[in-house]
């Protein structure tokens, strides 16, 4: 399992793709959590096994019905050690 931060571009601020995003994921059973940014901007920070990675992709890819990713960058996080309860909404 490895612990990745993804920033969703597009049109993902105010049309709840974070409410969207979380209620997928949590049925996956991840940990971690989503948030916006000020640029506007979403942050995702999960840990993810392999064989779940390109299903939480093509999640952070459908979004909401009213938003439109444009860009998904991604990164490993090496260091996280951060003990998540769950996956949530972080405002």
């Amino acid at each position: 399992m490895e612990s990745y931060r993804m920033l969703i571009s597009g049109k993902v601020q105010h049309v709840y793709y974070r409410k969207c995003v979380s209620q997928a994921l949590m049925k996956l059973g991840l940990q971690g959590y989503v948030r916006n940014l000020e640029n506007g901007v979403v942050e995702v920070v999960a840990r993810i096994y392999e064989d779940e990675f390109d299903t939480v992709l093509g999640i952070l890819e459908k979004g909401s019905p009213l938003s439109k990713v444009s860009d998904i960058s991604t990164e490993v996080l090496e260091d996280d050690d951060i003990i998540y309860d769950g996956f949530e909404i972080r405002y």
